[in-house]
């Protein structure tokens, strides 16, 4: 397995000019703020940042680490527990630029972006009286929890998060791009519902919204001289 420190400058070079987006390195005023992710413990040093905007980007990103034997990490929002969206010396592949929102009134319909946080689509979907279950952080990026399950407020009445996926489309790991859904691509459709990493980057999803609006939670308190009424009820 190959480092950065490992390539040629002018091979680097050559990846960020087919790049709409930038690249970040450990030379860069950014690097420290870039590397930053949702849990402090973690303190990786990553060796390149891919900051990705579009789909080419993941591509030409998905390539150059393959053709270069690097490790490589994918970077949605940054919530991993354990740091799995980074990697010491290695290529991080930042899908941070990758925002949309498309919410489809005719069929209750969102599709989102790979890069999304779960407070956007919300905040999307919101004016429509729609909503996608999610977890219960605004902060979460769409891809992680999506693939990595997702519980939150809205499970016991909607489901996982993955059962509401429709579509997907992803850059596997040759470069190329795929759409998976329940009449294509079947197996990997299948696979990225509940199986965990490594099967591709999904660069946008498609989820099944559902009508609701308002949400109120929190604990719920009586009195204590109504307890044999609570109980009862």
């Amino acid at each position: 397995m190959n480092t950065i420190k490992n390539l040629d400058l002018a091979l680097i070079e050559a990846f960020g000019n087919q790049l709409r987006g930038e690249l970040i390195a450990p030379s860069d005023s950014r690097y420290d703020e870039t590397r930053k992710v949702y849990n402090g413990m973690i303190d990786k040093h990553p060796g390149l940042f891919a900051m990705c905007v579009d789909v080419a980007d993941v591509m030409a990103a998905v390539n150059f680490g393959r053709e270069n034997d690097l490790l490589v990490a994918i970077r949605g929002g940054g919530h991993n527990g354990g740091g799995l969206g980074l990697c010491t010396d290695g290529l991080v592949i930042d899908l941070s630029g990758l925002k949309s929102v498309r919410v489809d009134t005719s069929n209750n319909t969102v599709r989102v972006g790979g890069g999304n946080l779960w407070g956007e689509v919300d905040h999307a979907t919101h004016p429509f009286g729609l909503a996608v279950p999610a977890g219960i952080i605004s902060t979460t990026g769409v891809g992680g929890l999506t693939l990595g399950g997702g519980v939150g407020h809205l499970s016991r009445k909607y489901g996982l998060t993955i059962d509401n996926l429709l579509e997907a489309d992803m850059v596997l790991a040759d470069g190329s791009v795929v759409t998976v859904n329940k009449d294509h691509n079947t197996d990997l459709f299948w696979a990225i519902r509940g199986g965990g990493g490594n099967f591709g980057i999904v660069t946008s999803f498609k989820f099944q919204a559902h009508p609701d609006k308002t949400v109120i939670g929190g604990p719920t308190l009586f009195p204590i001289e109504r307890t044999e009424e609570i109980m009862e009820w």
